[in-house]
């Protein structure tokens, strides 16, 4: 197979790395940078599409200490203790709703509207929503306990924004409506 031959400027930190990574992978720099190039190929469209800018958002939110990443094996063990409704424990339930009530003062001042406040837990990957043409939302959580921690997390965070909600549920989804009050 011919080659074609291309010649490329490289500043001094590029360079450096370049001469780096032929020294830890023993690769030639022509191959390396054959694989970076089907790499950025094969990857295009995640790295321009509107998820580099949540992971931009990811970033922030864990740079900062707010946010951690969580197994989500470990959070389905957590919330397994809350399996029957009849036995959760008053005082987490508690601890539930002072967290809601926080995040209420916060999402009153960077919110304005219910798409919002679940296109942001949908960023933080608690919840996946679409929505319809009517304004409604369909909610799909990744298992039961997720959705009631949500949705018991949802109604407390939204008190202090200029509306209410309508909550329907299914068998797997959860309808949401906004209306004003």
């Amino acid at each position: 197979m011919p080659t074609d031959r291309v010649t490329v400027s490289l500043d001094e930190e590029t360079k450096e790395t370049l001469e780096s990574l032929t020294d830890r992978t023993g690769e030639s720099q022509s191959q390396l940078i054959r694989e970076a190039i089907a790499f950025y190929a094969a990857n295009f469209d995640s790295a321009h599409a509107s998820d580099s800018d949540h992971l931009q958002t990811y970033y922030e939110m864990l740079s900062t200490g707010e946010h951690v990443l969580l197994d989500i094996d470990l959070l389905h063990a957590l919330l397994s203790q809350f399996t029957d409704p009849n036995e959760r424990d008053e005082a987490v339930l508690e601890m539930i709703d002072q967290v809601a009530q926080y995040h209420a003062q916060e999402y009153a001042e960077r919110f304005d509207s219910l798409e919002d406040v679940l296109e942001w837990l949908s960023l933080c990957g608690f919840l996946t929503v679409r929505r319809d043409e009517k304004g409604s939302f369909h909610v799909v959580f990744p298992s039961e306990s997720v959705r009631w921690l949500m949705i018991r997390f949802i109604r407390g965070s939204i008190t202090d924004l200029p509306f209410e909600i309508e909550i329907e549920e299914s068998v797997s989804k959860v309808l949401l409506r906004e209306r004003t009050p």
